[in-house]
């Protein structure tokens, strides 16, 4: 079967500890994968390295009609895979200086290269689409904690990327801000946007993947349905972490 999205024999070394050992994995247009497995165990490093905010040691990395040889990435390489992944990360990552609308217009203007008047309307629909329509203004400072991802989860969404990386979205969040930005993520999903996305919310997961693979040691140990991970687990490293988390 022809994967949109390909991630090849992908490892990451930091010093003598590799992180990510021989990581492959494919993923189907409009397919939401949902990453899930012990801390320390290569997780987020696996989204990092997609968007090169780490570089990679080994692999390859397909999007589409662009194939990259990860360890021999130019910086033209590198740019055009941002052009097409969105980032959402787990500590919302916002420029404090900036307001919402501000840090939504960021990747349009930098990466993409836009015209502030564009960048700027775009911003405007994004903050209608993420509930924040009268929230643009705000600094970072004023905003609740849900809101602030609300704002992350809308500058990825601006880019329209090819794929969307979330690395636990709401691990940063007080317990009453996780369903607001849980249910922000359903919404896009149900658009049929590709996803990756690590994530410790175990029943988020079960109900918003087409499939959830479970990593341990820098390695993909399973994958499946959720029905299969959560259910029928076939490995027994994958069954006593759910049974730790569950």
């Amino acid at each position: 079967m022809s994967c949109e999205i390909r991630i090849d024999k992908l490892v990451k070394r930091f010093g003598g500890n590799t992180v990510l050992n021989g990581i492959d994995l494919c993923l189907q247009p409009g397919e939401r994968v949902a990453i899930i497995g012990p801390s320390g165990t290569g997780k987020s490093t696996l989204l990092r390295c997609l968007n090169f905010l780490d570089r990679p040691d080994e692999g390859r990395f397909t999007l589409g009609d662009l194939s990259v040889d990860v360890a021999r990435a130019s910086k033209a390489d590198m740019l055009a895979i941002r052009r097409r992944t969105g980032f959402v990360f787990q500590n919302y990552a916002l420029f404090a200086n900036k307001t919402a609308r501000q840090n939504i217009m960021e990747g349009l203007t930098t990466v993409r290269n836009w015209p502030k008047p564009k960048a700027k309307a775009r911003a405007a629909e994004i903050l209608q689409q993420i509930g924040l329509g009268d929230r643009g203004d705000s600094y970072p400072s004023a905003l609740s904690g849900g809101q602030q991802q609300r704002v992350g989860i809308g500058r990825a969404m601006a880019l329209d990327a090819d794929l969307m990386l979330f690395d636990e979205p709401t691990s940063a969040l007080d317990p009453e801000w996780v369903g607001e930005v849980l249910d922000l993520i359903r919404r896009i999903a149900d658009g049929r946007q590709t996803m990756l996305i690590v994530t410790h919310e175990m029943q988020f997961a079960r109900e918003i993947a087409d499939r959830v693979v479970f990593m341990e040691g820098g390695r993909i140990v399973e994958q499946g349905p959720p029905a299969q991970i959560f259910g029928n687990a076939q490995d027994e490293r994958t069954r006593a972490f759910l049974r730790r988390v569950g």
